[in-house]
């Protein structure tokens, strides 16, 4: 029995370590087989931080083959790449960042937990393109746009006037409601309002205007609060008392406000920033002196300029536009 035990003992201590080793492995296997993810930002090399503005549209790739696929940077420059699993940190790799209107870009890196930067060399192009008239000067551009808006107009007031009927000098013996020291026998009345459908009362008011006001007490204050329907109560442990409930009614009413944002140019990068409420996007500007007003869309198309836009955490819209050949800003 002994032998037995003893042998039972070992194979279950075998097991246990065998299992504490499969899991070693294991957590060894998915630590190497963890894919790295580069993040970084693309933006325009420029010795003027005004004009080092974010690139859209890079397409970026790992040259040796060592990235799932290639990526696209985003409105805000932004790309996020990601290395096949196996990949280890510090192991070198070579980034390409190609676009249309920028020198191709080369950078080798090595992987790891870091922020990554890549400024393009813009490529020079012919601003003054083949169109027999010279470049179109854009001025004084500002941004439109509508917010919605909550308004209220006054349509009239409200005035009730009640009563709380009660007898002086009558002890309360413990049958409520009683004055606030529980002395006294008290009378509580109470009368309610109705400012009708779509309204609301506001700046409401209740005191006591006759009979024993210094032994009066309002009850309850939800007539302190907007509303269509308000309530007030009050007690009196003297002889009766009258009260006055007034109010104002509003009508609220939803209307387009419209508003205007002025950007800011840096370079030739045209920039601002609107509310996540705002409708009706339009840009108005001075072309040769002349002004006009460009309907912007959910497209985001001018027929003078090249614009993107990225939402912030916020829910802001961030914009930015450049002009096209044969346009320029001041």
């Amino acid at each position: 029995m002994g032998g037995r035990r003893k042998m039972a003992a070992w194979v279950i201590a075998a097991i246990v370590v065998g299992v504490f080793l499969a899991t070693l492995l294991l957590m060894h296997l998915h630590r190497n087989n963890k894919s790295i993810s580069l993040r970084g930002a693309v933006i325009r090399l420029d010795p003027d931080v005004e004009r080092q503005l974010p690139i859209a549209d890079v397409e970026i790739a790992e040259v040796n083959g060592m990235s799932v696929k290639k990526c696209k940077s985003d409105s805000s420059g932004y790309f996020s790449l990601s290395l096949r699993p196996g990949i280890k940190t510090g192991q070198s790799i070579g980034l390409r960042f190609q676009h249309p209107d920028y020198q191709l870009l080369d950078l080798n890196e090595v992987a790891g937990d870091k922020l990554y930067l890549a400024r393009l060399v813009p490529i020079p192009c012919q601003r003054q393109v083949q169109l027999n008239r010279p470049e179109i000067v854009v001025s004084n551009v500002s941004a439109r746009y509508s917010i919605k808006t909550t308004t209220a107009v006054n349509v009239g007031s409200a005035v009730r006037a009640f009563a709380v009927t009660n007898t002086n000098n009558v002890p309360c013996n413990g049958q409520a409601p009683c004055s606030p020291d529980g002395k006294w026998k008290a009378g509580v009345g109470s009368v309610s309002l109705d400012a009708g459908q779509g309204n609301e009362f506001r700046n409401t008011r209740v005191s006591c205007i006759a009979g024993p006001c210094p032994f009066t007490k309002i009850e309850s204050d939800s007539f302190s609060r907007r509303g269509r329907r308000i309530d007030v109560s009050a007690r009196n442990w003297s002889d009766t008392a009258i009260f006055l409930l007034e109010a104002e009614v509003f009508h609220p009413m939803v209307s387009d406000s419209v508003r205007k944002s002025y950007p800011v140019i840096f370079g030739q990068a045209l920039n601002f920033t609107l509310p996540a409420a705002a409708e009706g996007v339009c840009i108005e500007a001075e072309l040769n002196g002349e002004p006009l007003v460009f309907p912007l869309g959910p497209s985001l198309f001018l027929s003078w300029a090249d614009c993107n836009a990225r939402v912030n955490s916020d829910q802001t819209k961030v914009y930015r536009c450049e002009p096209k050949p044969g346009y320029r800003f001041p």
